[in-house]
Order: C-alpha cells, then sequence, then structure tokens
C-alpha cells in the first residue's frame, strides 16, 4: 500500500526545497532523511548564492541558478525566511582584469585599490545571503504548513522504498553514492570556522579554486569564516591546523578578526561529481528521479532543481 504520493529522501537544502514544491503543489510527501536538517552539510554552508556557477551540464546550471536567484530575492523581502541581500566584496587570487561575467552582476562595482586585500583582481557586488541554520527551519516549517511530513529515518536501499511509494526523489547527496551505487559521487571537504560577529555586515569571498580560500560570511551575532576545498576527503573530523589557517586568512582580510571568540568548527562534505544527476529511472513499479551531485553550490542551485524535478513529477502518473 502507497502511504504517500512522494517520497522524497534526504533533508538538506535540495531535499527541503524540492519536498516544498511538491508539497505545495498539493502532493501528499514525506522526507526521509538520516539525520535532521541541522545536521546537513547545508546547515554548515555560507552561504552567499550570487557569482559563477561552475557545474555541468552549464546550460542548465545557468537556468536553475537565475530561478533561484529570483526566488531568493523574493524570500529576502519576507521575516523570517534568514535570507537578506547583502553587500560584499568578489575576490580572484589571479588574473590581469575583472572578467565579463562578474560585470553583469548585481551591484557590480570595481574595488578601489585599498580595497583588494591583496588580491589582484576584487570587485563589489549584491548578493542574496542565506543564515543556513534559520533557512532550514523555514523551509521545514514551510512544508509542515502544506502538510508535508519530516521522519529522521535512514534509507538503507531504494529498493526498500520502491515498493511503498510508486515516486521517490533522491536527494541524498554524497549519501547518492551508496544508495544509488554512484562511484562519481566525490565528497568535496569543507571546513568552516564559527565566531562571534564583532560588527560585520558586508562578505567577503575569494572565488579561487582552492584548497584553501577565504570567506567571511555575516549572520546577525555570528560570522561564517571559510574554508577548504578538499576534495576526495571523507573525513568530517575538524582539524585545528585548518581551523589556525582559516583564523589567520580571515583576519588578514578583516583585521578586527584577530583574536574574535570561536563559537565552533564545523565540516561538511559537499556532494563532487562530473555533471549534475537530475534524471528519471524506472526501479520496478516506481519512477525514481535523482537530483544531486551539486558541489558546493546546492543553495544558490536549489529552487531551479526543484522546479525541474516539480515538472517530472507533474508528466508522471501518480496512483
Amino acid at each position: 500500500m502507497v502511504r504517500s504520493e512522494v517520497l522524497v529522501i534526504g533533508a538538506g537544502v535540495m531535499g527541503l526545497t524540492t519536498a516544498v514544491c511538491l508539497a505545495e503543489e498539493g502532493l501528499r510527501v514525506r522526507v526521509r532523511a538520516s539525520v535532521p536538517p541541522a545536521a546537513t552539510t547545508s546547515a554548515v554552508a555560507g552561504a552567499m548564492t550570487a557569482g559563477p556557477i561552475p557545474l555541468a551540464p552549464a546550460e542548465s546550471a545557468a537556468r536553475w541558478h537565475r530561478t533561484s536567484l529570483a526566488e531568493f530575492g523574493s524570500l529576502a523581502e519576507q521575516a523570517g525566511t534568514g535570507v537578506r541581500i547583502a553587500r560584499g566584496r568578489m575576490v580572484l587570487p589571479e588574473g590581469a582584469g575583472v572578467p565579463d561575467w562578474a560585470k553583469s552582476m548585481a551591484g557590480f562595482e570595481p574595488c578601489a585599490p585599498e580595497e583588494h586585500a591583496g588580491y589582484p583582481v576584487a570587485f563589489w557586488i549584491t548578493s542574496p545571503l542565506v543564515d543556513m541554520p534559520r533557512y532550514l527551519e523555514y523551509l521545514a516549517g514551510r512544508l509542515a504548513a502544506a502538510r508535508g511530513e519530516l521522519e529522521i529515518r535512514p534509507v538503507p536501499a531504494l529498493d526498500e522504498v520502491t515498493g511503498e511509494y510508486r515516486l521517490v526523489v533522491n536527494c541524498t547527496g554524497t549519501g547518492a553514492s551508496g544508495l544509488a551505487g554512484d562511484q562519481q559521487v566525490r565528497p568535496v571537504r569543507g571546513q568552516q570556522v564559527v565566531v562571534d560577529n564583532p560588527g560585520l555586515d558586508e562578505f567577503f569571498m575569494d572565488n579561487g579554486p582552492g584548497p584553501m580560500i577565504t570567506s567571511i560570511m555575516p549572520h546577525g551575532g555570528r560570522l561564517v569564516l571559510g574554508g577548504t576545498i578538499d576534495r576526495g576527503e571523507w573525513n568530517r573530523d575538524p582539524d585545528p591546523l585548518q581551523t589556525e589557517e582559516i583564523l589567520r586568512r580571515c583576519s588578514r582580510v578583516e583585521p578586527r578578526l584577530a583574536g574574535v571568540p570561536v563559537r565552533s568548527v564545523e565540516v561538511g562534505l559537499r556532494p563532487g561529481r562530473p555533471q549534475v544527476r537530475l534524471e528519471q529511472e524506472r526501479i520496478g513499479d516506481a519512477l525514481v528521479i535523482h537530483n544531486y551531485g551539486h558541489g558546493g553550490v546546492g543553495v544558490s542551485v536549489s529552487w531551479g532543481c526543484a522546479r525541474q524535478v516539480q515538472h517530472l513529477v507533474a508528466g508522471a502518473v501518480v496512483p
């Protein structure tokens, strides 16, 4: 017997956003996840949503991003979402000038020489900035308001649920390597340091390739300082040496951060994949829609991907 029309697996930003879209269409939706939203990798994100989207397929990624930016712009006008429009600097560790893609960004303005913080390329932009713990709580509340259900209970195998649900959406991030048997999924470890905010309101984002990047994301009384890009690393234990390096790099950009109290050190595993997997698969009598592999920009494309899943579901026959 099918208990719900749709099962969404995963309670990170991709799973909750997808579940909200489907539930608000009137479908009965249940989310099952191994950990609650606050314990997901999504909760660790900074999360500044503007900027280049290094995902394939590129055309789809650009469309997902446009949809998501528009949605976040609307959410920034609503109280209690955890989303606001912020001004900040984006910098590049190499280059002779501002790239063309940057000049079309909202709020673009070249930085003055003294604002470069030692980087060869620097410019001001505006972007939706998302306080992820608050935002995930908002999404969970929105799901509940649409009569969706959230259950913290792992799904050990897809064939365990495809006999119970005729429509399953797989939003498990790095968990898809086991759940879907996808060996193309590789972790991209990210470590961040959360500190007291000494009064900063503008973000700072190093858009370099890593393995160390410098980012400062203000969310009220706290700052999320980044960070690392450790490809292929599954270890989620905080690295004290990386913590020291993050604090040193951020304090060099913003001297007011020197000696600031540390609240926590957080590690997440971004779901790296050569190409996002957003496609349908038949498993027995069930239709499974996979929605994972978004790397470090899952928040930035979350609404666009969720709307595409919504479109695929609309074309499916749900008993």
